[in-house]
């Protein structure tokens, strides 16, 4: 096959020649083919596209949100009209199944940016409080940095919101996904914005990354990845003062209380981790049961657990495909030989290579019994496909295991009733629960506690993020 081989990036509403002589492999992680070579700008690129942003960072902030609402219209109608390119591009570079990528990967980052739209029709940048006037401003120059995971709703995420705020950006995607990176770029050219509002440098963290990190004049920094490297990022924007929104790791626990409906909540279980090859941060990765329904609960989870083979993911039968990379496959399959000699037991999967797929990144989707708080695979964030169960003697002790970890990004709880459920997500420390089966809701605020970050994405909370208040006193009398 033809390796896509490129050269430029997106600075100042242009594609202009990188500075930088180096390149990034782009691998097809199913195949193990290069499918195309990018340039691994740095601090040079990023110091362009900073500058162009800042020369358009005051007018477009000075913008009335109707006009910046013209262009953030035409740019969903763009992600509309691209869904079937978007889920060609992920399928390729993320080794996604091609039907969670047009579910989920296509369709929700266009459902988010669907909802900046209304919710910056309806913002109040202004309010009269007492004998002041309070301006919600925005927060100008912002920095955003994406994962691979799902790589166009995370760019949706930041973008949209800070645009809508009036905000410019400079974005620098996650090198394992550039191609969706640059498609948005591609539509944010053909929807016409002001040259310097959305910039685009790809390239790795190490270079492009820190460089932006670090950049005096970037106002403020949106980062999305892990919690080591999201320290990292916190300290290069300590030292500017610039304001930071952390969306970081997770290991959420899914708890299922005495009474609940325990085949149902298995069975969602299972699915919420094992999609998108359990590449997902908020993923329930502990399954909490009780001891007395533990081999019940196990017996359903293997049960769920057939429906998730690997394979192809241009196939539409295709449920589970690869991860991303070759270090994030030996990074699990260490996980899962590690869990086994703490004591782990293997119920479904394990660290072989998986029948029948000799070439691709792929593990086998995994369910892990008799783990305890200590196992590292009950403590860390794996970020693949996945499970430990856990058993708990009774509610507290439930509770006690849910938070037994440094992180705090999501969770769901499982109970005879809502109201049961509630009482006990209340006391979760963690930013979002699922009550009962409840669904994603895109106008909620999403985002942790403790290690899984700060900020909050979605709704007018991520609108809110980009923005800083100015009041005005006025004499009265």
């Amino acid at each position: 096959m033809s390796v896509l081989t490129l050269t430029d990036q997106y600075i100042g509403g242009k594609w202009i020649p990188s500075t930088s002589t180096e390149t990034v492999d782009v691998l097809n992680p199913a195949t193990e083919e290069v499918i195309a070579v990018i340039p691994g700008g740095g601090a040079a690129d990023i110091d362009a596209a900073v500058a162009a942003a800042r020369s358009a960072a005051r007018a477009w902030g000075a913008s009335h949100k109707d006009y910046r609402l013209e262009f953030l219209g035409r740019l969903v109608a763009k992600l509309a009209e691209a869904q079937p390119e978007i889920v060609e591009t992920v399928v390729a570079e993320l080794g996604c199944p091609v039907g969670f990528a047009t579910a989920v990967q296509a369709a929700l980052p266009l459902g988010v940016a669907e909802s900046y739209l209304r919710i910056l029709a309806d913002y109040e940048f202004e309010e009269q409080v007492g004998n002041s006037t309070v301006y919600h401003e925005p927060a100008g120059v912002v920095g955003a940095i994406t994962p691979w995971n799902y790589p166009l709703h995370q760019i949706v995420a930041k973008v949209m919101p800070a645009l809508a705020a009036g905000c410019v950006v400079v974005l620098k995607p996650a090198e394992d996904t550039p191609l969706t990176a640059r498609l948005f770029a591609r539509l944010v050219d053909e929807a016409g914005f002001p040259a310097g509002v959305f910039n685009l440098v790809t390239g790795t963290g190490l270079a492009a990354g820190a460089a932006l990190a670090a950049h005096p004049d970037v106002d403020m920094l949106s980062f999305t990845g892990s919690t080591a490297v999201g320290r990292q990022v916190a300290e290069h924007a300590a030292h500017g003062i610039k304001r930071v929104a952390l969306e970081l790791g997770g290991k959420s626990a899914c708890v299922v209380l005495p009474g609940a409906d325990l085949a149902k909540a298995v069975n969602v279980a299972v699915a919420n981790v094992f999609n998108n090859s359990g590449q997902t941060c908020s993923a329930w990765t502990r399954l909490l049961i009780p001891e007395e329904h533990y081999a019940e609960a196990l017996t359903i989870a293997t049960e769920a657990a057939a429906k998730f083979a690997p394979g192809d993911p241009t196939r539409p039968e295709t449920r589970v495909g690869p991860l991303v990379n070759a270090k994030q496959r030996d990074r699990v399959r260490g996980y899962l030989n590690d869990a086994v000699g703490e004591g782990a037991r293997v119920v479904v999967g394990g660290a072989q290579v998986p029948e029948d797929l000799p070439t691709g990144f792929y593990v086998r989707p995994t369910i892990l019994a008799d783990v305890t708080t200590d196992m590292a695979v009950a403590r860390e964030e794996i970020f693949g496909p996945v499970i430990s169960v856990m058993s708990f003697h009774d509610a507290e002790d439930a509770l006690r295991i849910a938070n037994a970890t440094e992180y705090g990004l999501a969770g769901a709880v499982w109970a005879r009733d809502d109201n049961e459920a509630v009482d006990f997500a209340r006391r979760m420390d963690t930013g979002q629960v699922d009550i009962n089966g409840g669904r994603f809701n895109l106008a909620a605020p999403f985002g942790g506690y403790k290690g899984s970050g700060v900020g909050r994405e979605l709704g007018r909370f991520g609108l809110e993020e980009y923005l800083q208040t100015k009041s005005l006193q006025f004499r009265v009398g």
